[in-house]
């Protein structure tokens, strides 16, 4: 094998490396995170409260494409900025919620109550700069147990720290029957990609993410309760961008230097 054959294969080796340690899936037990479950049915039986009291669950308010957020609602990390990048993405694209789509949000802090969440329901609807019906944007609460059960059954894995919670910036896309088509990663979104996705969910297709390693480039850091950059994540980001260029420089050079032997 010629010495660019070796090289290639370390190139190729390089890119596996970075995009095993980079993906953001697969989150070991305890640990906040994402594993993609495309095609899994959220929990919809989980009993919930909505803005009101009243007893609802996931079944019996899904029944158009979905966009599930799961936040806390004291949360002082990401949950505000993430729900503020989603109401501007929301302002801004075509499809008509209420018919088209909706919103869920759920929080995963038993502490939050129905009054809150009403109160936060107010804020977000105050936000929006289209004509946006209450019922297209709804805040639940439940018990532990209940909202728990929803964030497995949807791959997002979080954990208490002391009164406060880590977890992942992520946002769920869900079809009429209430199965996971698409993950979308970070605080903020692209309205084209918020409108595909909702499209792909309305036609029941599911997508793999494809920008989800630059979602995990910021980690929470619990001490100073703020996001900071993460050096590791974002070194294998680049190693896997100058092992796809260095590789694919490899390979043409080879090809050239056949090519250059078959015509002498």
């Amino acid at each position: 094998m010629k010495p660019y054959g070796f090289t290639l294969i370390a190139g190729l080796g390089l890119i596996l490396l970075a995009a095993s340690g980079a993906r953001p899936q697969g989150a070991p037990a305890g640990e906040a995170g994402v594993t993609e479950v495309l095609g899994n049915q959220a929990a919809l039986d989980a009993p919930l409260k909505d803005e009101d009291g009243n007893d609802v669950t996931l079944r019996r308010l899904i029944d158009k494409p979905t966009i599930l957020t799961l936040n806390y609602f004291r949360c002082a990390g990401i949950c505000t900025p993430l729900l503020n990048g989603l109401a501007d993405s929301l302002n801004a694209i075509a499809i008509a919620p209420g018919s088209d789509f909706q919103v869920i949000t759920v929080s995963f802090d038993p502490r939050d109550t129905p009054e809150i969440a009403r109160q936060k329901r107010i804020n977000y609807l105050g936000q929006m700069k289209r004509p946006f019906p209450p019922q297209a944007w709804r805040f639940l609460t439940g018990p532990a147990e209940s909202t728990k059960q929803i964030a497995d059954s949807v791959g997002f894995h979080f954990r208490a720290d002391g009164d406060q919670f880590i977890h992942p910036g992520a946002v769920m896309v869900l079809s009429p029957k209430g199965e996971v088509t698409r993950y979308m990663y970070g605080i903020s979104f692209l309205p084209a990609d918020v409108e595909i996705a909702v499209r792909d969910a309305a036609a029941g297709v599911s997508s793999p993410s494809i920008a989800r390693v630059l979602a995990f480039c910021y980690s929470y850091d619990p001490v100073g309760r703020r996001h900071v950059f993460d050096i590791t994540r974002a070194a294998g980001a680049a190693i896997l961008v100058l092992a796809g260029i260095f590789g694919g420089y490899l390979f043409i050079q080879g090809r050239l230097r056949k090519k250059s032997r078959s015509q002498e």
